[in-house]
């Protein structure tokens, strides 16, 4: 009886250390998913360069990112610029790791000749340290 509270003592021991570390690089891997989904070779941005190139202009800030899976009413269906949908869903579907809406705003703070795209990241909180954005505060 003794020798299996020892084994069981020892597991839970060894579980309070491997399971915060799991735990970190599962919150580490959703960083990384945001960062890689709205960086400069991101499916994101991709499809904005797409529509930048198709229409002469990144979407408004209030067309956001819907404008890549739908015509934007700022956009006469008959010129036929726009040539989406830009990417593949709904944008519905169109989340970050953490299951939010993306932010957008074009054009952007500190991008002004383009547009600024961040996820609210692990808090779901604006503002914060733990955003993962676009751009690189100095």
């Amino acid at each position: 009886m003794l020798e299996i509270l020892l084994v069981v003592g020892i597991l839970a021991l060894l579980a309070a250390f491997v399971v915060p570390s799991i735990w970190r690089s599962g919150e580490e891997a959703h960083i990384r998913i945001a960062e890689m989904a709205i960086g400069r070779s991101g499916p994101v941005a991709n499809a904005l360069n797409k529509y930048r190139l198709d229409t002469g202009s990144f979407p408004e800030t209030d067309e956001g990112l819907k404008a890549l899976f739908e015509i934007p009413s700022s956009i006469d269906e008959d010129d036929k610029i726009w040539k989406g949908p830009y990417l593949e869903g709904t944008p519905e579907e169109l989340r970050d790791p953490w299951k939010q809406e993306y932010n957008y705003k074009s054009p952007g703070d500190f991008h002004e000749d383009a547009y600024d795209l961040w996820s609210n990241g692990v808090d779901r909180k604006e503002g914060t340290d733990d955003d993962v954005k676009n751009w690189i505060e100095k």
